[in-house]
């Protein structure tokens, strides 16, 4: 990523953005439903400064989100799991909502350790990490390369890394339908796209690849805000052109050699059936790199944002998981 990073952590990329765009603090730093009070913060971690929303006492679960969203995307679960007796944390990504925008760590691998160094900067042993999309992919690695930190695993919509990189090289459906990460290759193009009228493209996926129970409007308009950010667009699309571009290279390879070590934590995996980005064949297989307990979850009807397209089901599946002492029944 080109450009110089501003005391604030706010990139100058000269990647294009929308003329509305506002301060990170004025857009991202929501309320979460029921009126509950959210606390903001930002806690450094990996050399970089991370914002963090917080709810509720008791064991950690971690939130990350997914393409083309940020934290408020946990809104819904942040509420539940508090209420069931967790410290729920939702973070954003590096390069996303509040969080800084730097000029390199966009590689899985670092931004795993992003994520696990967020986890000791909370001053916790060891969290239960949640993923959705490419949140769920960094779960994955983050629980493949520091166990110690990663209590539990939970992971929505997306499949184990090898396996994902076996789908979309091996499937031709699969590489039909994560068709944009191979758009997402060409220079400066995606960036405009993002953020052109006001984010109107991320609203068009967000309601392409939900099911029939579409995203709330109020969503998908704080994604489109959120997208428009100076720079987010370009770190957002960062991550998706090292999986391809690193394929042949040898930090790609040494990367998904590494993803050969086993995932030795309970996990549970989460997916819609009608997910049209990442098809259910693709995403069923992964448990051959879990050794501990695996369990796996379809949701009949629902799209490939199941926590924000039924979030009751979402998080009633998820807390009692969290909360059984036998994850492997």
């Amino acid at each position: 990523m080109t450009g110089s990073t501003t005391p604030s952590g706010q990139s100058s990329s000269p990647s294009g953005h929308s003329s509305s765009a506002q301060h990170p603090t004025s857009v991202v730093r929501l309320d979460v439903p029921g009126g509950r009070e959210v606390i903001h913060r930002d806690v450094a971690a990996n050399g970089a400064r991370f914002h963090i929303a917080e709810l509720g006492d008791g064991p950690l679960v971690l939130l990350l989100h997914g393409f083309p969203q940020f934290w408020w995307t946990w809104r819904h679960q942040l509420t539940a799991l508090a209420d069931a007796g967790f410290r729920a944390v939702a973070m954003d990504l590096r390069g996303v909502g509040g969080s800084d925008r730097t000029p390199r760590g966009y590689d899985p691998a670092g931004l795993a350790l992003d994520i696990t160094g967020v986890v000791r900067s909370l001053g916790e042993p060891d969290a239960a990490l949640v993923g959705h999309d490419l949140g769920g992919y960094l779960a994955w690695t983050a629980a493949a390369m520091r166990p110690k930190l990663v209590r539990r695993l939970a992971v929505s919509s997306m499949p184990h890394p090898r396996r994902w990189r076996s789908a979309m090289l091996g499937d031709v459906r699969q590489s039909r339908a994560g068709s944009y990460i191979w758009g997402f290759q060409r220079p400066w193009v995606p960036e405009r796209q993002l953020t052109a009228d006001d984010g109107a493209l991320v609203g068009r996926l967000l309601q392409d690849w939900a099911g029939p129970r579409m995203l709330e409007e109020e969503a998908v308009s704080a994604y489109r805000r959120a997208m428009c950010i100076p720079s987010t667009a370009h770190c957002s699309v960062e991550p998706y052109r090292w999986l391809v571009r690193s394929l042949a290279r040898p930090d790609g390879i040494q990367f998904y050699r590494r993803m050969k070590r086993p995932v030795r934590v309970p996990t549970l995996h989460l997916h819609g059936s009608l997910d049209p980005v990442m098809r259910t064949r693709s995403a069923a297989g992964s448990g051959q790199y879990v050794e501990a307990p695996y369990r796996w979850r379809l949701f009949d009807g629902l799209g490939h944002f199941p926590h924000e397209e039924d979030p009751v089901a979402f998080s009633t599946e998820l807390i009692n998981w969290l909360k059984d002492p036998e994850p492997d029944r």
